[in-house]
């Protein structure tokens, strides 16, 4: 085995939706591979961006639409998007009150709690489209980051809550609010969560190490047994109960999050490019090759 070796891993937000990561960790895929791997949730104020190009991190959870605002301006990202975490919205809609038949239009009465800005809610105001709803008609709450909103949700606030796996069903868990609806089957296969690099990062053996074990990763959180996966990265999550965390893993396993291989699918990158046209976050449709690069081998 190579020598031990540091792996510096950020995500955006800390959630069950990132499991191909924190699997990587948890169960040993990385150390497999020689590594010590860290973990860090991005701070406020940071970006992506820095925290590559500073050498602070190695691999970052992004998105293929974090290299858009760099295009809109005539530039090129400094980083680079080479695998697929997610190919599906990993967000959930649940009800403070019982819902006999949830429809979508639903969401225009009471207070609907939902995360605020960039990909979430581009997402978010897409998948309502497509059910024929106007984010516009719903009464938004922005209780900021999962941690805070989960709180602000058991308090009182809202009637509807929109996060990631495990937060909506651990207030499930709890008795606070059911589950009724996925913004990730509303949408369909889409490029949402990617792992992002410095392309001189990429052109070295760590890379490929790194890859190979991320692959395996992905691929065991998938087809493993949801209750196997959760108790992995029961570690990671001690404040969400286990039957919440077996939930969570089980419906980003049938919803397809991480099926099929790292590459980056054409097809799902151009959806994401009609998910910001609709909420005119980009102002023309940047080329694929412009962001993304084949997983080093």
């Amino acid at each position: 085995m190579a020598a031990m070796g540091t792996l510096n891993l950020m995500v955006y937000r800390h959630s069950a939706f990132y499991s191909p990561l924190i699997a990587g960790i948890a169960g040993g895929f990385f150390a497999a591979e020689g590594f010590e791997p860290t973990y860090t949730v991005m701070q406020p104020g940071k970006t992506v961006s820095e925290m590559l190009v500073s050498g602070a991190i190695h691999v970052s959870q992004t998105a293929v639409s974090g290299s858009w605002p760099y295009l809109e301006k005539g530039e090129r990202a400094p980083f680079v998007c080479f695998a697929q975490i997610n190919q599906r919205d990993g967000f959930q809609i649940a009800s403070r009150s019982p819902v006999p038949e949830f429809g979508w239009a639903k969401l225009t009465a009471g207070k609907f709690m939902f995360a605020h800005g960039g990909q979430p809610q581009a997402m978010l105001a897409y998948a309502l489209h497509k059910k024929g709803v106007s984010l516009d008609k719903t009464t938004g709450l922005d209780a900021g980051d999962p941690q805070k909103s989960m709180s602000a949700f058991r308090n009182g606030q809202g009637d509807w809550y929109h996060e990631q796996a495990p937060y909506p069903q651990q207030l499930q868990h709890e008795g606070v609010a059911k589950v009724v609806a996925s913004v990730g089957e509303a949408i369909g296969p889409v490029a949402f969560s990617s792992l992002a690099a410095m392309p001189r990062w990429l052109g070295t053996p760590d890379a490929i190490r790194f890859t190979r074990a991320y692959r395996k990763a992905r691929a065991w959180v998938h087809s493993e047994a949801a209750a196997t996966v959760a108790a992995t990265e029961k570690s990671f999550f001690p404040d969400i109960a286990s039957d919440a965390m077996i939930a969570s893993i089980r419906y980003y396993q049938q919803l397809g999050c991480w099926d099929g291989d790292i590459a980056i699918d054409p097809a799902h990158y151009e959806t994401a490019l009609d998910v910001f046209a609709y909420s005119k976050l980009i102002t023309r449709r940047h080329p694929y090759e412009k962001v993304v690069v084949a997983p080093p081998r």
